[in-house]
């Protein structure tokens, strides 16, 4: 079962605590086992000399993540973060992130996942994340 861009919109509203919703996400695309999620530029989102905080970065991957499951899955599965590791490589100042999630394995019980993060315009990473997930459901 395919998992469509409006029901993808749809798991993203209805399973995320509110301060996630306020970073601002948007789904860009779903496919397979797949996920792109927009995280848009904003000032309340930057640390001190003006790149994107780490912490904004972090919780884009992991909700993106939940999103490559789900498309893996058709539909939104109770699941949970067993582990997340992230390396910034560059600074994203005044532009949009595209992350994007893929699950390098999806078994019945676990889920591992290699998220890539780039500022909108540029083929250059940002911040590579890695992430394993235990799926509940």
């Amino acid at each position: 079962m395919t998992l469509t861009l409006a029901a993808a919109e749809k798991v993203l509203a209805d399973n995320f605590a509110p301060w996630v919703l306020d970073l601002g996400l948007t789904v860009a695309s779903v496919d397979g086992q797949e996920a792109v999620l927009r995280l848009p530029w904003s000032e309340r989102l930057a640390r001190e000399g003006g790149g994107l905080s780490g912490q904004a970065l972090m919780a884009a991957a992991d909700t993106a993540t939940v999103l490559a499951v789900a498309a893996a899955r058709g539909g939104f599965v109770p699941m949970t973060t067993v582990q997340q590791s992230i390396s910034f490589q560059r600074a994203v100042v005044g532009a949009d992130v595209l992350v994007r999630a893929r699950l390098t394995k999806a078994g019945r019980r676990m889920a591992f996942a290699d998220i890539t993060m780039t500022a909108e315009g540029s083929e250059e990473t940002a911040a590579h994340a890695t992430a394993v997930y235990a799926l509940l459901g």
